[in-house]
């Protein structure tokens, strides 16, 4: 199926004052075009309010890469076409045509923003003759095999029948900086959940921590952050950190400690808090460690 355009959608932004939302498009947009660039992926984007579109003839590795972006709830590749009745009711035959195969079902799920001489519904009744009159498939509205969506935004209309899921979260860069404390790869975790809030990393990384593994982890997810080793057994260890946390001005500090030995826990953040006058997070606190296990793999987090 040739798509033409990939839309991009973006869930808490839309909620955001005018100034704010603006903002933080254009650091999504600026997010986006730079992970592309390091693919060597051509493109173009354009947006509207509540959509970003993206053209390129690399599709599907595209799609990859949208994936990994923090802020991006989900992406579709689609076809686009003019607001007219007879030009949706062809192109979603030619998308249907050859997915309605042995008896299949299918369903139209058509939204409009703007104005336009047709309802919503009256579109969907419309395509939805169109397609049975030419293929016989039967309509199911509660559980189809098949589903296609019309996408109506002003003159053009977008069709597609994917939804990709995203990283979600804000874009990476709109909130403040976080000093990560990277002692174990499961410390990784915690830190990709600070970057899923948007928050920009300085990581402190212990001596068993693998720099490749690391720079491996902020690569996958199109993430920058400067990295300096310490070691926890030094006597300038506190030091090290709290230069690190005023040169920066780190507003936090996150750390991937579980509940799997809590006497241990308790005494490392205990320890922390007298040191440092700032938030110690702990996203972890409650996971287990199957659950790390398997969110760490998921994330590109060799364990």
């Amino acid at each position: 199926m040739k798509y033409d355009v990939i839309l991009i959608r973006y869930g808490e932004l839309s909620l955001k004052s005018s100034y704010v939302r603006k903002l933080f498009e254009s650091t999504l947009i600026h997010n986006i075009k730079d992970a592309l660039g390091q693919e060597n992926i051509t493109h173009r984007i354009a947006k509207e309010r509540g959509r970003i579109f993206l053209t390129t003839e690399e599709i599907t590795k595209s799609l990859s890469v949208l994936g990994r972006i923090f802020g991006i709830v989900s992406c579709s590749p689609a076809q686009q076409t003019t607001t007219d009745f007879d030009a949706i009711s062809e192109h979603a035959l030619g998308i249907l045509q050859p997915l309605l195969i042995q008896q299949k079902s299918f369903a139209l799920r058509v939204t409009r923003t703007g104005n336009h001489p047709f309802t919503s519904q009256e579109m969907a009744v419309h395509v939805g003759k169109y397609i049975v009159d030419a293929t016989h498939a039967p309509v199911d509205l509660s559980h189809p095999d098949i589903e296609l969506f019309i996408e109506i935004r002003q003159n053009t209309t977008f069709l597609f029948t994917e939804k990709h899921r995203g990283a979600g979260g804000l874009p990476l860069g709109t909130q403040g900086m976080i000093l990560a404390l990277i002692e174990e790869p499961s410390s990784l975790l915690a830190a990709w959940y600070l970057m899923r809030r948007g928050c920009t990393l300085y990581i402190a990384a212990t001596k068993q921590m693998s720099n490749e593994l690391i720079n491996s982890f902020l690569s996958q997810w199109y993430a920058q952050a400067e990295i300096m080793n310490v070691d926890t057994h030094s006597k300038d260890y506190i030091e090290n950190l709290s230069q690190i946390i005023s040169k920066n001005d780190c507003e936090a500090i996150v750390t991937g400690y579980t509940l799997q030995d809590p006497t241990s826990v308790v005494s490392k953040m205990t320890q922390l808090k007298k040191q440092f006058d700032l938030p110690i997070l702990t996203p972890l606190i409650a996971f287990e460690e199957k659950e790390i296990k398997y969110l760490s793999q998921i994330r590109g987090i060799d364990r």
